[in-house]
């Protein structure tokens, strides 16, 4: 993907820069992406929004509280432009900086590189090594999934150093299965039945990907302490 490439100015002023990575924070970039951990609560409220739609919650399965409901508000967070890029003043509340909690699942969030609106997020269980991600409503259909992925694998081989990244998706969601498979992931083994965060059990099918090389960027704070896989679920985390 050739992170090098690009320049600040190329993608707009004030947005991380892929390849330049800090502690806790990545940054990354695929042809119509660009990835990187949320910098305010905007970014993270727009990745949940775009979420938080029927269809997506119909294979996600977010707790009711976790998900915004009103579809206006949805809307507007997924019109705004991260820090402002649009102009716009963006309210305080939401101008607040957020920083990452030291065992949260790495959650970039992700806008499309032609108008820097919201896209979609990409989750990654370090711990675990097991990756998820979605793309807001007017983001699919676009073979879109298939590079939010691919930044996954890069994420978690080049980035953090792993060997081995799994993703997990429902039988019935196709069009996860499709872009997890022409991001380059494989058919796994893994639990044939997956609890969803809001209780239903749903049939269950597994993918991999894994390198021989695996390398670090510059922050090296999440490796250290990975743990043996265990089978969160996070890659159930894609629509």
């Amino acid at each position: 993907m050739g992170w090098s490439l690009f320049r600040r100015s190329r993608i707009a002023p004030g947005l991380p820069v892929p390849g330049r990575c800090g502690p806790r924070r990545h940054a990354l970039a695929t042809e119509r992406l660009l990835l990187f951990t949320p910098r305010t609560r905007l970014d993270v409220a727009a990745a949940i929004a775009a979420s938080a739609d029927a269809q997506a919650q119909g294979w996600l399965g977010t707790k009711a509280d976790e998900v915004l409901p009103d579809p206006a508000v949805r809307r507007a967070l997924l019109a705004w432009r991260p820090a402002g890029e649009d102009g716009r003043r963006i309210p305080r509340e939401l101008a607040e900086p957020f920083t990452p909690g030291p065992d949260d699942p790495l959650l970039l969030v992700c806008v499309r590189r032609s108008d820097l609106g919201y896209a979609g997020a990409l989750e990654l269980q370090h711990l675990a090594g097991e990756m998820g991600g979605w793309l807001a409503p007017g983001c699919r259909g676009q073979g879109l999934g298939a590079e939010l992925f691919r930044a996954g694998l890069e994420l978690a081989h080049t980035h953090l150093g792993l060997a081995t990244v799994r993703a997990g998706a429902e039988t019935g969601n196709t069009a996860s299965r499709r872009a997890l498979a022409r991001a380059g992931l494989v058919p796994d083994q893994g639990p044939r039945r997956h609890t969803l965060p809001d209780g239903r059990v749903v049939d269950a099918v597994w993918h991999r990907h894994d390198t021989a090389t695996p390398a670090h960027c510059g922050d090296h704070q999440e490796s250290p302490r990975r743990r043996p896989v265990t089978r969160s679920g996070s890659g159930h985390r894609t629509s």
